[in-house]
């Protein structure tokens, strides 16, 4: 019987990873009990956001008063390499749509480069808008460097350019009247290192949300120094609270991590936060498989609190096997930054991911665009976002 039970969790593991390999979507859902990801509809197969010239990444949406929809999105020149160009050269561009799934038309740059005098003067990333209390805030990592622009060839990850600019990323918050702008920008970041913590070298990667009350739970992402010499640790996902969206913030949980559910480092990035009547949920980029099986999948946790967290019985959200709406299916390069969009009634209605064609790593990749997935009707709701 022992055999028989190994036996078949070796069967279901190859037959998993087969399924991952090949793109067969249908397998992998009808072998899934996870309602988010039983929810995805087929992906619009038009981009929501490209950018000729340009890397695109990560994007948040929201509807505005105008009756248009508003996408606040990332990109940076395609004169310099994806990776690690987004560290030191990326700004947040604004576009819009008459519809969620778009396709979105560039309208204007939100937060352009400052100058490397300013904590975020050289790069703007990573976006995350919200409106309240009749203003809409960008909260975004951003990062500086004191050099020249680098020729291609130069940009690597051990060169002056990279190092610099990933020890400075930050965690900023930007203010508007209007998703047209102007947009003020303040001269300290909302979320800053701090000496002895899981955060000491970086914090990027924001997910708030709003509560009722006013108040903000934010889970982002940090690096702390290490012994070694430039040292640095691997990523892991904390917590923050704050009485209003402009802070100040306070780091929970002790200011130690509180996804990191596996010991190896680099298991957890890009997470996305929301709340409904049951708790707060997050999903987030399996970096090393470790949850799921698949490198580059989608994990779902959920927490009474926002700093307790238990993995979902069935963890997997979403596959980088994606199925498109023109009926075909392909394991996409890179499926991150994932972004939920929920109507008035808190039901989500559209899930935006940051992709890039090639067969992974970001060296092999030749173009970048937003992504949409329609998420089916009867799916999860949230009742705050």
């Amino acid at each position: 019987m022992k055999f028989v039970t190994i036996f078949l969790a070796v069967l279901a593991t190859v037959g998993h990873a087969y399924a991952q390999s090949t793109g067969d979507i249908a397998w992998l859902k009808g072998n899934s009990e996870n309602m988010l990801f039983h929810s995805l509809g087929k992906a619009c197969t038009a981009p929501a956001f490209e950018s000729e010239g340009y890397w695109v990444w990560g994007s948040s949406v929201i509807a505005g008063d105008d009756g248009m929809y508003h996408m606040f999105v990332s990109r940076f020149p395609k004169s310099l390499p994806f990776h690690p160009g987004w560290m030191i050269a990326s700004e947040i561009v604004h576009a819009v749509s008459s519809r969620p799934e778009g396709p979105y038309e560039f309208s204007d740059v939100a937060l352009p480069a400052r100058g490397a005098q300013y904590w975020d003067g050289r790069s703007t990333h990573n976006p995350r808008i919200f409106r309240h209390d009749g203003k809409y805030y960008l909260i975004y990592m951003g990062s500086t460097h004191p050099f020249e622009t680098p020729a291609y060839d130069d940009l690597t990850l051990d060169s002056k350019w990279c190092v610099v600019g990933r020890a400075n990323k930050r965690i900023g918050l930007a203010v508007a009247d209007s998703p047209y702008g102007p947009w003020t920008r303040f001269d300290r970041p909302l979320l800053d290192t701090e000496p002895d913590t899981f955060y000491s070298y970086l914090t990027s990667n924001p997910s708030p949300v709003i509560l009722d009350d006013g108040s903000v739970m934010m889970i982002f992402k940090g690096r702390a120094y290490t012994d070694d010499e430039g040292g640095y640790s691997g990523m892991a996902l904390g917590v923050a609270s704050a009485p209003s969206i402009e802070g100040p913030y306070t780091v929970l949980n002790d200011k130690k991590p509180i996804l990191r559910l596996s010991r190896e480092g680099e298991a957890e990035e890009d997470p996305f936060l929301w709340q409904d009547s049951t708790g707060f949920h997050v999903i987030f980029k399996d970096h090393k498989g470790l949850y799921t099986g698949e490198k580059g999948g989608g994990v779902m946790a959920h927490s009474a609190d926002g700093i307790h967290w238990t993995l979902d019985k069935d963890a997997k959200a979403y596959s980088r096997a994606v199925e498109w709406e023109d009926g075909s299916v392909t394991v996409q390069g890179q499926l991150e930054r994932p972004f939920i969009l929920f109507d008035a009634d808190g039901r989500m209605t559209h899930i935006f991911f940051a992709t890039m064609d090639g067969p992974g790593g970001f060296e092999n990749s030749t173009k970048s665009w937003n992504m949409v997935i329609p998420v089916l009707q009867g799916g999860l709701s949230a009742l705050s976002r």
